[in-house]
């Protein structure tokens, strides 16, 4: 995936499975819960801090995600939707980019349309056989456990900002 990964200007996530774990919770009031891994988030940000744009796609509507999205800096957060490519379409043509320009992280079957079109699509160890089959990297993390930032590194390492993204910390 390195080559794909060179090409990247803009990464997708799917929210449950890939951001947060394979599981929803309910509590007995009714409120659902999502749990974000701290080191998918600095991930991401170091990311956006080397020039890759970000979005988040999901085809559920959470509070939760609004405010994490928030709090990272992601701009493009599009929750609530049952059909994907349309989105993506009007996304990338937005940002003017092409589909190799466009790294994706999904889990699931709504995600396949995005996974065959887009530069580099990526899954999750939790997958089925159809998805991982149908991508370029399957991460070693698990979704919600450090995968995310496992990819943002993928790309940092690919386009060679790595080291100026992690620099500061080694002072």
């Amino acid at each position: 995936p390195k080559s794909r990964a060179e090409l990247i200007k803009l990464v997708i996530c799917d929210v449950d499975g890939v951001l947060s774990p394979p599981r929803i919770l309910i509590t007995s009031s009714g409120d659902v819960l999502k749990e974000f891994n701290v080191t998918d988030g600095l991930g991401l940000q170091l990311l956006m801090s080397s020039g890759v744009d970000l979005a988040i796609i999901s085809g559920r509507q959470s509070l939760a995600v609004k405010k994490r999205t928030r709090e990272l800096g992601i701009k493009h957060v599009y929750q609530g939707v049952t059909d994907k490519l349309p989105i993506y379409s009007k996304l990338i043509a937005k940002l003017n980019l092409g589909d190799s320009q466009v790294a994706y992280i999904g889990d699931d079957y709504p995600d396949l349309p995005i996974m065959k079109r887009c530069g580099l699509s990526i899954t999750v160890p939790h997958a089925t056989d159809l998805i991982k089959t149908n991508s370029n990297y399957t991460t070693v993390r698990p979704g919600g456990n450090g995968a995310v930032r496992e990819v943002c590194e993928l790309i940092m390492v690919a386009q060679g900002t790595f080291g100026k993204q992690t620099g500061k910390y080694l002072r």
